[in-house]
């Protein structure tokens, strides 16, 4: 009964804690990046619903128009490429002029691409750094550019990992990059601990957004399969193709939830809470399966994996 006991006072204890928020809402502004559509834009939109301040970045400008028209008169919006440096120093301008000498409270590295994804062998080394560039690059250039009006504020980054940040569950460079975030946000915690930044890795299942698009991604695996040697389709059979694509939109279409609030609400407790988490697992699968399952062995995680993907015709050759 005591142990019992013990154990409700510490769970009730850790709720209050976590419950505990930040004051002055509307006196803190937090940048977003990748606004135009998914969990940024819907981010963005909540947050202004709280009372942020909040700074949207889009990459179109039908994507700030878009999300301005939906939003309050409080929220800003502007253009932001993070694979160029000069459009970051833009931003860097914009946002200082919005924030004064109060800093910037929050910032979201929330833009991101999948593809080119597949098989390993299919893929170019540019097919690589195209995704490098945005999913990591980008965001340590942009969380370098900021980190001065970060300290002012001492403040809260918040970048968006991915459960193939435990798991590479597939080649190309979505894994690597995210696996990338997941370091990147390691080492700057530690270091900006002693300034009063904290950093928060959002880890997300499988969600439906454009990273997830099932036909956009169909499409451009055809256009690896389509370049690749003869020799080489070989080995993998005539069939794999297909066999991977049916395989892949099964486990897509079992996978992905549209609720991206449960990612969404990951962010804004990252962002306003008292006490914020290091990391933040959002969705089931995350929670149940992937998070989990990157804690056993190696020959355990691959064994699963190879449930989910057909096998190459040759492999026993």
């Amino acid at each position: 009964i005591c142990a019992l006991l013990l154990a409700a006072a510490l769970a009730i204890g850790w709720y209050i804690r976590d419950s505990l928020k930040v004051d002055d809402f509307n006196q803190k502004h937090v940048l977003i990046t990748g606004c135009d559509s998914g969990f940024g834009n819907l981010l963005a939109k909540q947050l202004d619903r709280r009372g942020f301040a909040v700074i949207a970045a889009c990459l179109t400008e039908k994507g700030a128009s878009d999300l301005a028209s939906a939003a309050s008169p409080r929220l800003k919006t502007l253009l932001l490429n993070v694979t160029d440096s000069e459009s970051i120093k833009r931003a860097v301008e914009f946002v200082s002029a919005e924030v004064g000498e109060r800093g910037l409270w929050g910032l979201v590295n929330n833009a991101g691409r999948s593809i080119p994804i597949g098989p390993a062998e299919w893929m170019q080394l540019e097919d690589f750094t195209k995704v490098l560039d945005v999913n990591l690059i980008g965001v340590i250039d942009v969380t370098l550019q900021f980190l001065p009006l970060l300290k002012k504020a001492r403040g809260r980054v918040v970048n968006v990992a991915s459960i193939f940040g435990r798991l590479s569950l597939v080649g190309g460079g979505y894994c690597l990059s995210k696996w990338g975030v997941e370091a990147f946000s390691d080492s700057l915690r530690r270091d900006m601990y002693h300034f009063g930044i904290k950093v928060g890795i959002i880890e997300p299942g499988f969600f439906k957004t454009a990273v997830t698009r099932v036909d956009l991604i169909e499409d451009d695996q055809r256009r690896l399969w389509d370049r690749l040697p003869q020799d080489v389709k070989d080995s993998y059979g005539a069939n794999y193709f297909h066999n991977y694509i049916k395989a892949q939109n099964f486990s897509m279409g079992v996978l992905c939830s549209s609720d991206l609030s449960k990612v969404t609400n990951c962010m804004q407790h990252a962002l306003s809470a008292r006490y914020p988490h290091t990391r933040y697992a959002a969705g089931w699968d995350a929670k149940l399966l992937w998070i989990p399952l990157s804690y056993l062995p190696s020959f355990v995680q691959d064994f699963f994996i190879t449930l989910l993907i057909p096998v190459p015709k040759s492999e026993k050759i």
